[in-house]
Formats: C-alpha cells, structure tokens, sequence
C-alpha cells in the first residue's frame, strides 16, 4: 500500500512539474523578443511598424486558434495535444533564430500556434487533474509563467550584447525541450477536455448580450494595452535614455509584478458583493502608469511595477468574469470563446497600430497617452462588468 501511495504521489508530482514547465512556455518566448527589437531592427533594417508586426502576429494565432484547440483535445487527447503545442513552440523558436526576415515572422507565428493551444488546454488538464486545487495550481502556473518571462527579459538584452540576437533566441529552445521531456509519460493517456474549455464561437445568445460584450471588451481592452507594454516598453525606456540592458530589466519587473495578483486577488473577491470597484480601481492603475512612463520616465521602475500589478489584476478579473457572469458550463465556455476571440483581435492591432502612430508623430507621447485613455476607458466598462448579473438573466436585471 505504501508503495501504490508513494507512486501515486511522484505521479502527481511529476504532472504538477509537467504543468509549471508548459506554464513557463506560454509567455516568455513571446515577451522574450521585445528586448532586442533593436539588435534586430539594426540588422534586418525593420522599421517601427513592422517590428510591432512581431508583437501582433502571435496574438493573431491566440485569435484564430485558441476557440478550436478544444477540438484537437478532443480529436487527439489532452496529453497529446499539450505535447504537440510544446512541439510547434520549439520548431517556431527553431525558425525565428534562423536569423532571416521571413523566417523571423514565420516563425514567430508558429509559436504562436503553440501558445494559442496551451493557453486554452493547460487550465483544462487542472481543472481534471487537480479538482480539489484548482486555484492553487492555477495560482503556481500563472507564478511560473510571470516569473519565467521575466527573467528571460532581464537576460536576454546581455546576451544579445554577448552572442547576437539569433543565439539569444534560440536559447529560449530550452523551455519547450525541458517541458517536452517531462511531458512524454503522460502520452500513454488520451483524456478529453473539461466541459468548460473554450470553444468554436457560433454566435448564440451570448453574442446579443449586453453584458458578454462588456466583460469581452474589458478583457480586451486589458489585452490590447498589455500587448503595446509588452511589444514597446523596452524601446520605449531606451528612447529615454536607458541601457537596452535596464530596458530589458524594467520589462522583467513588469511581467514579475503582473503574476503577483495571481497570488493575492483571489481572497479579496470571495469577500465582496460585487466587483465594479475593483474592475474600475486595476483599470485606472494602469491608465497612471501609463501617463507616468511617459511624464516622468526616471521613475520607470515605479511606473512598470504599477502597470504589472494593474494590469496582471485586470486580467485576472476578466478571465473570473467569464464564470461569475455565466450559469453552467456551456454559457461559461460561449463566452470564452466569445471573449478570446475578440479580445484578443482587438489586442493584435494595439503594438503595429501603436508603433505606426510612433513613425507618424516621431515619439511615444501620444501613443502612451492614447493607451492611457484605454485604460480609462476599461475603468468605465469594468464598473458594468462587475455588477453582480449573469448572461442568461441581465434583461430581467
């Protein structure tokens, strides 16, 4: 008997490992290239516009694929489907450090694909797997996630200085060959999804209700800024007068404080009536940051700590909207799919379109304060999605 529990345990342990190393796949080979936009830009002579393609072209693969990932699951198995992800991760960091132009993009995009899949899938195979911990298993991947980006975007400047662009990217290989070693015993498996994995959009009642669309802009509206911090923020600090290597440091601090969040929202939510406070108060946190990056960049670190906190508080809060706004499980995974979708389609256009405004105008002031008025403007949208109704019963509200 001791021996069937001590198994059962190394069991659970090495799936709980398997789940923090594909965590730590879903953020940081996206995050990790902003840094060294300008090694890049220098040697293949990209201009503003289309180095914020490198931002967008993942969030385009989020959109078009996250709804139907599901679907492979189900097709393929869940284990199955999560090591296929980690496969597409590793050939697309593979491509993008080739070290040419369109092998830079491609590849880019098929990293994407990658993350699009797991970024649905992995909170699926926790809510399986793991019934009785779910937010504190989801509490240590999002952990994993925000703590693995940000050290790949304080080191990844220094390398670049030391090896070149194309070695500093091509480092980040080892991410998905650690979680692909890890992941093989669970390929024996072949389990469906949970029921509340999102999936296809196909209009339905969600799509002609009010207060879908206010929790999917407000996430999105979240995504689109974020995204635009995530692809201009190292660029952005060095135009002021930073080291790419402080830069890349600032953008560490900022994915490390939007995990913190993760760890200490979820007991001030159990406690309240509602979350219109909230929504607005996170969505205006960033908003000040924003304006701050740009008024007073030489309190950069205060200023990015602020937004990640902001930020990382914001999603949490639309990602829990789409189960507190919803009544069983087939309305919760509509508005997933709804909101994913959506949201991140309108996240896609926020770095080109702010990189673009960037060539225009010749600086960052008014792509900042643009952002800025975003945020506020999801302040106002948070304080309707947070009110205490649900999709199916708002019109009798």
């Amino acid at each position: 008997m001791t021996t069937l529990t001590d198994r059962r345990t190394m069991t659970r342990t090495a799936l709980f490992i398997g789940i923090l190393l594909i965590a730590a796949n879903l953020r940081a080979p996206v995050t990790g290239l902003p840094p060294i936009l300008g090694f890049i830009r220098a040697d293949l002579g990209l201009g503003t516009t289309a180095a914020g393609a490198l931002t967008t072209l993942p969030l385009l693969a989020f959109a078009l694929l996250s709804p139907f990932s599901a679907g492979f699951a189900r097709e393929y198995g869940l284990e199955r489907a999560l090591f296929g992800a980690m496969a597409i991760v590793a050939i697309g960091i593979a491509l993008r450090s080739s070290g040419t132009a369109w092998a830079l993009y491609v590849g880019t995009w098929v990293i994407g694909m990658g993350i699009a899949v797991g970024n649905v899938l992995l909170p699926s195979l926790v809510k399986r797997d793991f019934p009785h911990g779910i937010a504190t298993v989801t509490g240590a991947f999002a952990l994993a996630m925000g703590i693995v980006a940000a050290l790949a975007s304080a080191v990844v400047a220094p390398l670049a200085a030391a090896w070149g662009w194309k070695s500093a990217l091509l480092a980040f290989l080892v991410l998905p060959l650690a979680a692909l070693a890890v992941w093989l015993p669970q390929l024996a498996a072949r389990a469906r999804p949970a029921a509340g994995t999102a999936t296809p959009p196909h209009g339905g009642a969600v799509w002609h209700s009010a207060l879908a669309w206010q929790v999917t802009l407000y996430l999105g509206l979240n995504s689109t800024i974020y995204y635009v911090a995530i692809g201009w923020l190292p660029t952005i600090l060095a135009d002021a007068g930073l080291s790419p290597a402080q830069a890349g440091s600032l953008h560490g601090v900022m994915q490390l404080a939007s995990a913190v969040p993760g760890v200490l929202l979820a007991p001030v939510l159990r406690r309240m009536r509602d979350q219109r406070l909230a929504a607005a108060s996170v969505a205006a946190l960033s908003g000040i940051a924003l304006i701050g990056i740009q008024a007073a960049p030489e309190y950069a670190f205060v200023w990015a700590m602020l937004f990640g906190l902001g930020a990382g508080a914001h999603f949490i809060l639309g990602l829990a909207f789409i189960g507190l706004r919803t009544r069983h499980p087939q309305e919760t995974a509509s508005l997933s799919g709804m909101a994913q979708s959506v949201g991140y389609v309108l996240a896609a256009t926020g770095p080109m379109a702010m990189g673009f405004l960037h060539d225009v105008l010749g600086g960052w002031r008014v792509p900042l304060l643009l952002c800025a008025g975003l945020a506020l403007a999801a302040a106002f949208i948070g304080m309707l999605a947070g009110r205490n109704l649900h999709v199916a019963g708002e019109a009798g509200a």
